[in-house]
Protein backbone atom coordinates (compact mmCIF):
# COMPACT_ATOMS: atom_id res chain seq x y z
CA UNK A 1 0.00 0.00 0.00
CA UNK A 2 1.07 3.44 -0.45
CA UNK A 3 1.64 5.95 2.11
CA UNK A 4 -1.33 7.86 1.41
CA UNK A 5 -3.42 4.98 1.57
CA UNK A 6 -2.47 3.61 4.81
CA UNK A 7 -3.20 7.25 6.24
CA UNK A 8 -6.79 7.20 4.86
CA UNK A 9 -7.15 3.44 5.97
CA UNK A 10 -6.00 4.72 9.59
CA UNK A 11 -8.44 8.06 9.39
CA UNK A 12 -11.68 5.87 8.79
CA UNK A 13 -10.53 3.39 11.65
CA UNK A 14 -9.93 6.26 13.91
CA UNK A 15 -13.62 7.52 12.91
CA UNK A 16 -15.13 4.02 13.21
CA UNK A 17 -13.68 3.40 16.56
CA UNK A 18 -14.75 6.59 18.20
CA UNK A 19 -18.01 5.87 17.06
CA UNK A 20 -18.26 2.59 18.20
CA UNK A 21 -16.89 2.89 21.61
CA UNK A 22 -20.13 5.47 22.68
CA UNK A 23 -22.43 2.60 21.08
CA UNK A 24 -23.30 -0.45 22.18
CA UNK A 25 -26.23 -2.97 22.03
CA UNK A 26 -28.02 -4.87 24.68
CA UNK A 27 -30.68 -7.83 24.32
CA UNK A 28 -33.17 -4.78 25.32
CA UNK A 29 -32.11 -2.22 23.04
CA UNK A 30 -29.86 -3.69 20.72
CA UNK A 31 -27.67 -1.52 17.94
CA UNK A 32 -28.86 -1.24 14.16
CA UNK A 33 -25.40 -1.05 12.24
CA UNK A 34 -25.06 0.50 8.59
CA UNK A 35 -22.14 -0.92 6.28
CA UNK A 36 -22.63 0.79 2.70
CA UNK A 37 -20.14 0.47 0.13
CA UNK A 38 -20.73 1.47 -3.73
CA UNK A 39 -22.46 -1.58 -4.90
CA UNK A 40 -23.78 -2.60 -1.83
CA UNK A 41 -25.31 -2.33 1.54
CA UNK A 42 -25.96 -4.24 4.37
CA UNK A 43 -28.41 -3.33 7.45
CA UNK A 44 -28.04 -5.26 11.32
CA UNK A 45 -29.83 -5.33 14.42
CA UNK A 46 -26.66 -6.71 16.46
CA UNK A 47 -26.92 -8.01 19.78
CA UNK A 48 -23.32 -7.12 21.61
CA UNK A 49 -23.62 -8.78 24.72
CA UNK A 50 -23.52 -12.22 23.15
CA UNK A 51 -22.26 -11.33 19.58
CA UNK A 52 -25.25 -12.45 17.67
CA UNK A 53 -27.45 -11.01 14.43
CA UNK A 54 -30.77 -10.76 15.12
CA UNK A 55 -32.27 -9.40 11.98
CA UNK A 56 -30.49 -8.32 8.46
CA UNK A 57 -31.27 -6.80 5.41
CA UNK A 58 -28.88 -6.38 2.16
CA UNK A 59 -29.38 -4.64 -1.12
CA UNK A 60 -30.20 -8.33 -2.58
CA UNK A 61 -33.58 -8.52 -0.91
CA UNK A 62 -34.52 -5.54 -2.60
CA UNK A 63 -34.97 -4.23 -6.24
CA UNK A 64 -32.43 -3.83 -8.48
CA UNK A 65 -33.50 -1.07 -10.81
CA UNK A 66 -33.83 2.11 -8.40
CA UNK A 67 -31.41 4.45 -7.66
CA UNK A 68 -29.39 4.40 -4.26
CA UNK A 69 -31.19 6.46 -1.90
CA UNK A 70 -34.47 4.70 -2.83
CA UNK A 71 -33.02 1.52 -2.31
CA UNK A 72 -31.87 2.59 1.00
CA UNK A 73 -35.99 3.64 1.95
CA UNK A 74 -36.24 0.27 1.12
CA UNK A 75 -33.86 -1.50 3.38
CA UNK A 76 -35.01 0.86 6.45
CA UNK A 77 -38.90 -0.06 5.49
CA UNK A 78 -37.80 -4.05 5.49
CA UNK A 79 -35.59 -4.24 8.21
CA UNK A 80 -38.39 -2.39 10.61
CA UNK A 81 -40.82 -5.09 9.16
CA UNK A 82 -38.83 -7.70 10.17
CA UNK A 83 -37.00 -6.01 13.63
CA UNK A 84 -41.54 -5.83 14.35
CA UNK A 85 -41.83 -9.44 13.58
CA UNK A 86 -39.13 -10.12 16.39
CA UNK A 87 -40.37 -8.09 19.25
CA UNK A 88 -37.91 -5.40 18.24
CA UNK A 89 -38.70 -1.86 19.10
CA UNK A 90 -36.14 0.27 20.19
CA UNK A 91 -32.63 0.31 18.64
CA UNK A 92 -29.26 2.52 18.84
CA UNK A 93 -28.42 3.37 15.50
CA UNK A 94 -24.68 3.15 14.53
CA UNK A 95 -23.57 5.27 11.24
CA UNK A 96 -20.34 3.47 11.52
CA UNK A 97 -17.85 6.09 10.05
CA UNK A 98 -20.06 7.55 7.48
CA UNK A 99 -22.15 10.27 7.57
CA UNK A 100 -25.64 10.93 8.47
CA UNK A 101 -26.69 11.84 5.15
CA UNK A 102 -27.49 9.92 1.52
CA UNK A 103 -28.23 6.57 1.81
CA UNK A 104 -27.58 5.79 5.70
CA UNK A 105 -30.06 8.85 6.59
CA UNK A 106 -32.72 7.56 4.69
CA UNK A 107 -32.36 4.03 6.45
CA UNK A 108 -32.65 5.90 9.78
CA UNK A 109 -35.59 8.22 8.55
CA UNK A 110 -37.72 5.17 7.16
CA UNK A 111 -36.97 2.82 10.15
CA UNK A 112 -38.23 5.29 12.74
CA UNK A 113 -41.23 5.57 10.00
CA UNK A 114 -41.78 1.33 9.90
CA UNK A 115 -42.22 1.84 14.07
CA UNK A 116 -38.89 1.56 15.24
CA UNK A 117 -37.36 3.95 18.22
CA UNK A 118 -34.13 5.51 18.06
Amino acid sequence: MKNKELIKKKIRARIHNKVRSKISGTSDVPRLSVFRSNKCMFVQIINDETGTTLVSVSNKEIKKDINKIDAGKQMGELIAKKAQEKKISKVVFDRGRYKYHGRVEAVAQTAREGGLIF
